[in-house]
């Protein structure tokens, strides 16, 4: 397989084909650039005309991704403006979108038969688990991604074989809070119903989320394994683990993704400039953000906007959607010590400015690694989908960060002094370094470096996704 930059033909074709949701897709775009930068493959990056600019604004012209889009059929029920999933009016239609965006099947067979150099590999989230039949039939090779920790995937194994929540469930009226369920594998995770994602925290197992889970398990079965944004050294034992119940689809550790790109020479933006200005003036800043996907009820964000004002940090808070109502003269009476931006930012950059020390996350398991990544240590909020898993592996067992405690109020609302208390705890106000937020820091700091490693050269993600394309991808055939 050659490697050198004048032998571009002859390296071996990737087509890249994330999910149509920026958590999903940005990692995919971090490894596109990393098989280019280190001359493993070449690269096509596919995707939907809807999200295709966003992909080529986060690509360099040295990055020499190619971008082919794949358009929904003109009378696609989610065509036009819908093509990503931060679009659904709500996430009560998230299982109608990924199954609707099937009908990119066609597109897709129809680019994989006719590429000028045929793909000697597709990697396909898990989720386009039609993308995966499509390549076989093909005969391409094809690989899952899929946005989760190998922790998160470990304990899908174990709730669906054990559905721990009709045990948590069944006892003897002890309050659910006080019950737990441990994992006979790993018998130090203990699971409350609180830490089991929706909807296998209901013991019928039942539902349209459900029936999708199945087909992502089936499109990780069926693939030559999984690529796990993560690394040897944070999560070993369960990438072993898995390893060992899954022959013929291990997982392929090769994070944390975000490392693979160079900080990028771009003009400073506005909330750019004013982490400068507070990074200047020795001013520790916390980031705050709960992802793209899940839309936080205006009642919450108003009682997050009166706990951040109360809390005497300085922060940045990214907030979604654009036009929340965070209370009258909220923004006026911070200014200077807070700023809301309302557009969408580019985290990875945020988190790894000087002057950043905590972010305040929903816990989606991209954010967590650009965070681990930046040494900053979190407070953790999960609100959907795998996230309370990776709030256990992040709180419980890396000890990397805090919890915001939801015991809510009648509405279903954290209160705002929840908010006070967990920005405070994260920033160190008024406590001792050697508190318990003092040890995420150190905590963080120390898997930072780790992180850094594992992507350095000789390091262990940088060898498996060599090993990756050297066992699974095909050699590149311009014949077809």
């Amino acid at each position: 397989m050659a490697t050198t930059a004048s032998h571009n033909v002859q390296l071996p074709h990737v087509a890249v084909f994330p999910f149509m949701a920026r958590g999903h897709t940005i990692p995919m775009i971090h490894l596109a650039c990393l098989l280019r930068r280190r001359r493993l493959a070449t690269v096509t990056f596919l995707t939907t005309p809807g999200n295709a600019p966003f992909v080529r604004r986060q690509l360099d012209d040295d990055d020499d991704v190619a971008v082919v889009e794949l358009p929904f059929p003109d009378d696609h029920r989610h065509g036009g403006a819908v093509e990503c999933v931060e679009a659904l009016d709500s996430l009560s239609s998230f299982p109608a979108f990924v199954d609707a965006a099937s009908a990119l099947r066609p597109r897709l067979e129809a680019w994989l038969a006719a590429a000028t150099t045929r793909p000697g590999l597709l990697v396909a989230d898990a989720l386009l688990h039609w993308a995966h039949d499509a390549a076989a039939d093909l005969g391409v090779p094809a690989v899952a991604s899929f946005g989760s920790s190998m922790f998160a995937h470990v304990m899908r194994d174990v709730i669906l074989r054990d559905n721990p929540a009709a045990a948590l469930l069944a006892g003897d009226g002890g309050g659910e809070e006080k019950k737990a369920f441990a994992v006979p594998e790993f018998p130090h995770v203990r699971l409350t119903l609180a830490d089991i994602p929706f909807p296998f925290d209901d013991p019928s197992l039942a539902g349209p989320v459900i029936e999708m889970d199945a087909k992502i398990g089936n499109a990780i079965a069926g693939s030559r394994g999984l690529i796990v944004n993560t690394f040897d050294a944070m999560e070993g034992h369960y990438i072993e683990h898995w390893d060992s119940h899954h022959v013929g689809h291990r997982a392929w550790p090769i994070g944390p993704l975000c490392l693979a790109r160079s900080p990028r020479d771009v003009e400073p933006l506005g909330w750019m400039r004013w982490l400068d200005e507070k990074a200047a003036a020795g001013r520790a800043v916390m980031y705050v953000a709960l992802g793209t996907m899940m839309a936080v009820k205006a009642a919450q964000l108003r009682e997050m906007a009166r706990g951040l004002e109360d809390a005497g940090v300085d922060f940045i808070w990214a907030v979604r959607p654009s036009d929340a109502d965070l209370g009258v003269g909220f923004e006026e009476r911070v200014e200077g010590r807070g700023m809301v931006v309302r557009e969408w930012v580019d985290q990875w950059r945020i988190l790894r400015h000087a002057s950043v020390k905590g972010f305040l996350s929903h816990c989606g398991w991209n954010s967590v690694m650009e965070s681990i990544a930046a040494g900053v240590p979190l407070a953790v909020w999960p609100m959907g989908a795998e996230q309370p898993l990776n709030a256990v592996l992040a709180v419980d067992e890396l000890r990397i960060g805090i919890r915001v405690r939801v015991a809510t109020t009648g509405d279903g609302v954290v209160a705002s002094e929840e908010i006070t208390r967990v920005a405070r705890a994260l920033m160190v106000v008024d406590r001792d370094e050697k508190g318990a937020d003092g040890e995420a820091a150190r905590n963080v700091a120390a898997l930072a470096a780790k992180a850094r490693e594992a992507v350095a050269e000789g390091g262990s993600s940088w060898k498996t996704l060599e090993e990756m394309v050297s066992a699974l991808c095909l050699p590149a055939d311009p014949s077809n």
